[in-house]
């Protein structure tokens, strides 16, 4: 039997959320299937404070958190998934079906933050940009999309359901905080090398480090070599700054 899934390294992410009953939706959905950790990243004040008054779901709402960027939401989470649809976009991740996504779930070692988008558009594609892969429910085709409460409640019902299969070994990423320090040095080396940069690679190396999926001391190694690295091609340029002209 697969042994039970860690509820309080779960933390449920709603990004830029704007309607009440979604988000109480959302929290009771989470109090029914025993998770407790809610974050809400740019949310709508009144639908907030409006959804607190509206649900049987208190103690998660009051417990919850909000944060003004969706980088500082995950800091403390060494896997990040997004949940989509799959529809209207191109995807840069590996997309995973809900009942193939509990092992990797369960063997992470740290914060796992499941990222729902705004009930309009979804998440963005630099929220998933912040992901390591992302996570579809298996709908039919015709009809992708599914209300905001009703998908939170899915995947937290599949999440804890017993599906009989021996419990993976777990697994130990560094976290988002880390993983940020690491892709800032990166660029920071890219820029002082002369590597042309735009938003779209800059995606593709966010992307990159994050299917890495680095261990954390592994990551600290990195984040020593590209100091070095930057070091020394700040000291090259230093010294050819200071060299006298060639008559």
């Amino acid at each position: 039997m697969t042994e039970p899934l860690d509820r309080s390294r779960i933390a449920v992410v709603l990004v830029a959320p704007r309607n009440p009953l979604n988000i109480g939706a959302v929290a009771r959905a989470m109090s029914n299937f025993g998770f407790f950790d809610l974050r809400l990243v740019d949310a709508y004040e009144v639908a907030y404070r409006e959804a607190k008054s509206a649900i049987h779901a208190g103690a998660v709402l009051e417990a919850a958190r909000e944060f003004p960027s969706l980088a500082g939401a995950v800091a403390d989470c060494s896997l990040v998934i997004g949940t989509t649809s799959g529809e209207r976009r191109t995807l840069h991740h590996r997309l995973v079906r809900l009942e193939a996504a509990r092992p990797d779930l369960a063997a992470n070692a740290g914060r796992t933050a499941i990222l729902f988008g705004s009930e309009k558009f979804g998440l963005s594609a630099a929220d998933l940009d912040l992901c390591h892969w992302s996570l579809r429910i298996p709908a039919r085709p015709e009809h992708g999309s599914m209300n905001l409460g009703q998908a939170a409640a899915v995947i937290l019902y599949e999440l804890i359901r017993d599906s009989g299969s021996t419990a993976p070994r777990l697994v130990h990423r560094a976290d988002a905080t880390a993983l940020g320090r690491l892709e800032g040095l990166l660029l920071e080396a890219l820029a002082e090398s002369g590597y042309h940069q735009t938003p779209a690679t800059v995606g593709k190396i966010r992307r990159l480090i994050r299917r890495l999926e680095i261990p954390p001391h592994d990551a600290e190694v990195w984040q020593g070599i590209f100091r070095q690295i930057l070091w020394k091609l700040r000291h090259n340029r230093e010294r050819n700054d200071e060299s006298p002209d060639e008559v």
